[in-house]
This record gives C-alpha cells, structure tokens and sequence, in this order.
C-alpha cells in the first residue's frame, strides 16, 4: 500500500470509530514519514481512543524531539498529560505553548482546566477570563469556567456561564447537563433540570438521558 494510501485509510478509520485500524495505518504511514505532523496527531489520538495513552504521549515526545516548539503537537502533549491525570505537567506545556503564542485559546482553556483540578481556582479563572475575552462564541470556555465556579461552591455564577455555552452553542448536549445538575442537586428547581436533561438527551448525550429516566421523565421522540 502507497504511503498516502494508509495516511487517507487510516484517517477515514479514525473518522469511522475504527482506532485500532487507524493506529495500524497511520503507524505504517508514519514509518515512512516520521515529519509528518497530521499523521503523528492522527496515531495518538487514535492510541488515546484505545486507552493507550502512555503509547500515544510517546509518539508526541518522539515528534516533538525533532520539533519542540510545534505547536499543535504541544498542545496535544499537554491534553496526553491531563488524561493521565500529570496536571501539573500539563500546565507546564499549556504555559510553554502560551509563551509562543499568548493569544492560543486552546492553551488558555486547557490550562484553566488543569489548574482548576489542582483548586487554583484565581489562576483558572485568569485564564479562562482570558479565553471568553478572545474567542466569545466558543461554548467550551463558558462550560470550562462554569466549572471553576461550581467548584467554589457559587452555582448562580456557575449556572450563568453554564447557560452562556447554551446561548453561543446550543448544540453542544454537555451545557445543559452541567446546568441541570446544578439545577437538581443544589438549586433544587427539578423542573428546570428535567427540561436541560431532556435536551441533552434529544442532542445525544447518553448521562442525561440517564438521569431524565431516573427523574421519572421520558425522552422527546
């Protein structure tokens, strides 16, 4: 098979929810063009799927030895580091990524999620103000922030950004279940939560349809 061959295969396969054929193919390819970025990326989010995260950190280091101020391989080191639970490894890339590019959303909302895990709660809300002030149409930066404020305990702030996310992204399912377990478990409003479960449900989310069925409610069909 052409090199190009497993690249687009291997690609298709990941697209598909085939990682094993995908990390097959794209490991193949990437023997014959180890300073193929794409590729790298590709393999370890594929590696990542098959819970081979130790395996898919690897093949970044191994790129990043040839290229380590890569950017988007960077930035997938530090989501590699944050799976394996290594938050303070994870902020340490987020931040050398920002060094290189001070504006990159994606750092500054990762990151912000890493040290809200660690309860450095100011420094995530820095970063994330940060992020809603450069990129405020991105749903995530309102989900990730509104879990710094659940964290501490204030739920109306949390609810606002949670309800922000809905507004710039009304498609993403996770918003509404955020704000529905607020809703439920510490506003105590279960009219409000079954109708935010009911629309992550619509919208495929699999823990709100869950959660719906233990209300009592059913799905809209």
């Amino acid at each position: 098979m052409a090199a190009e061959d497993s690249l687009q295969k291997g690609l298709a396969a990941q697209k598909a929810g085939q990682p094993q054929q995908a990390a097959d193919l794209l490991g193949q390819f990437l023997k014959e063009k180890p300073d193929s970025v794409p590729a790298r990326l590709a393999l370890a989010k594929s590696l990542a799927d098959l819970n081979k995260k130790n395996e898919a950190l690897a093949i970044l280091d191994e790129g990043l030895a040839k290229t380590p101020d890569n950017v988007p391989l960077l930035l997938a080191k530090g989501g590699a580091l944050a799976g394996l639970e290594r938050r303070e490894q994870a902020i340490e890339v987020f931040s050398q990524v920002l060094k290189l590019d001070p504006k990159n959303v994606e750092a500054l909302k990762e990151r912000g999620e890493s040290l809200n895990y660690l309860g450095r709660f100011p420094e995530a809300l820095a970063d994330l103000n940060q992020a809603a002030k450069l990129a405020p149409q991105d749903p995530w930066v309102f989900n990730k922030r509104g879990m710094v404020y659940f964290c501490q305990g204030d739920y109306q702030k949390a609810v606002a950004d949670f309800s922000q996310a809905i507004r710039v992204g009304p498609d993403v399912p996770h918003s509404y279940f955020f704000r529905a377990n607020i809703y439920l478990h510490h506003l105590h409003q279960k009219d409000q939560a079954m109708a935010d479960y009911r629309k992550g449900c619509r919208l495929g989310h699999p823990l709100s349809c869950r959660e719906l069925e233990k209300l009592g409610g059913k799905a809209d069909k």
